[in-house]
């Protein structure tokens, strides 16, 4: 049984696992970043907070996929929530054409990030504890009802470059020192719940935030 996922997972192997990772690609007018093992993070996050124009991401090629799945009978696929990206089920349906006795779920996560990880790792634990696909594709809707993604963002600049939130409002976050507190909403959206400044504000925000939703955190 193999897993893969695209790169906003955040992970590049599951250990013991058949897993793969295809890369998303993130640009401007003028660069192309792929998000994979030789990405420059600080390099692109220095570029795209300098640019004035759009930026975007763009879903990996039919290829990229089909090269990820193998030739694999049995393949769980975790990607970026669909509410902020495509989805490939193009991809999976080229591959059942050549594999039509393969069994394949595209799980859109809603989320992205840690989200995404936790997911996987759900998937694995059920893969290792002898789980057939159908057990486990009956069971990982209802695990992902029990998990949430709560972020912060210090800046809106790549959201207002991409046209997801009013530059003024992202501007005058910036100015003010304010970060955005959001969350994956259930149409897997990126939810603003409220804004904070300061980081030691911030990180009593989220951890009220995490305690009124009864999930565990590490405290040092």
């Amino acid at each position: 049984m193999r897993l893969v996922a695209d790169s906003a997972c955040d992970i590049k192997e599951l250990r013991g696992m058949v897993f793969k990772a295809v890369p998303l690609t993130i640009s401007t007018d003028n660069e192309e970043f792929c998000d994979d093992g030789q990405l420059d993070i600080h390099r692109m996050l220095d570029i795209l907070e300098k640019h004035k124009g759009r930026s975007y991401t763009a879903c990996p090629g039919i290829d990229a996929w089909l090269e990820a799945f193998g030739d694999d009978d049995e393949i769980f696929v975790v990607t970026i929530t669909a509410g902020m990206s495509g989805t490939y089920n193009s991809a999976m349906a080229v591959y059942l054409e050549e594999h039509p006795q393969a069994k394949v779920r595209v799980i859109d996560s809603k989320s992205t990030g840690p989200q995404m990880r936790i997911i996987l790792e759900q998937l694995q634990q059920m893969i290792e504890e002898g789980k057939k696909f159908e057990e486990i594709d009956g069971a990982i809707d209802a695990y992902m009802q029990k998990t949430r993604l709560f972020c912060s963002l210090k800046s809106l600049h790549n959201l207002a470059q991409n046209g997801r939130v009013s530059k003024v409002v992202a501007s005058a976050a910036e100015v003010l020192g304010i970060s955005v507190i959001g969350t994956a909403s259930s149409h897997g959206t990126l939810e603003a719940i409220g804004k904070c400044r300061g980081d030691k504000k911030l990180l009593v925000k989220l951890q009220a935030l995490l305690d009124d939703h009864g999930i565990p955190y590490p405290v040092e």
